[in-house]
């Protein structure tokens, strides 16, 4: 428990970075616990601890988004059927970071590459919602807890929502040049770590 703290505080929170701008503030002649001193300290530490845990986590992300490009996204979400595949898209979404900009053509692509139109909408849901950038900034600035109920409540709305969606039957509903947009296979090239990095 004592572990979990520190990298909660420490870590994640970077309580250090706030004592240090204080510090620094304090040594500038501010006085940190009025409006103005104290609204510096906050600005400065909020925008350095969130610009470091951005860049941090958009270059894990990016590594991570290397080992699922869209083409073995679709052939894993292609495998399962059901509810199961609700499920492992809305996952799949969380591991796949991408913004909503680039989980519309994906979308796209798996509606006409023949997946389920619930299914994909599990993956649409989640991708944007749910994933690692969101889940590590919730725990910095609200905790473990918060961010584990945003997060659970995010696949669990992805997974209902794509559910609601099959069972309506909808895909009548989808624009007739998503459901005959050219579907491109790529070859996935190998990539060596360093590649990815």
């Amino acid at each position: 428990m004592e572990g979990w703290q520190f990298l909660q505080d420490q870590i994640l929170g970077m309580k250090w970075l706030n004592a240090m701008i204080g510090n620094v503030l304090c040594a500038l002649g501010l006085d940190t616990n009025g409006r103005i001193g104290g609204s510096i300290q906050f600005f400065l530490y909020d925008v350095i601890k969130i610009t470091l845990l951005l860049c941090i986590l958009i270059f894990i992300i990016s590594y991570i988004q290397s080992y699922f490009p869209p083409e073995r996204s679709r052939r894993i979400l292609g495998r399962f059927h059901g509810i199961g595949a609700n499920i492992i898209a809305a996952l799949l979404g969380t591991v796949t970071p991408f913004c909503s900009c680039s989980s519309i053509p994906l979308f796209i692509g798996f509606t006409s590459a023949g997946l389920p139109l619930g299914v994909t909408f599990s993956f649409l849901i989640s991708s944007p919602m749910v994933d690692l950038g969101s889940l590590v900034l919730l725990m910095s600035i609200f905790g473990a807890r918060v961010a584990v109920i945003y997060v659970v409540l995010g696949l669990v709305i992805a997974v209902i929502g794509g559910t609601i969606i099959e069972k309506l039957h909808m895909e009548q509903e989808v624009e007739g040049f998503i459901r005959s947009a050219e579907r491109v296979d790529l070859e996935i090239p190998e990539q060596t770590c360093r590649e990815r990095a």
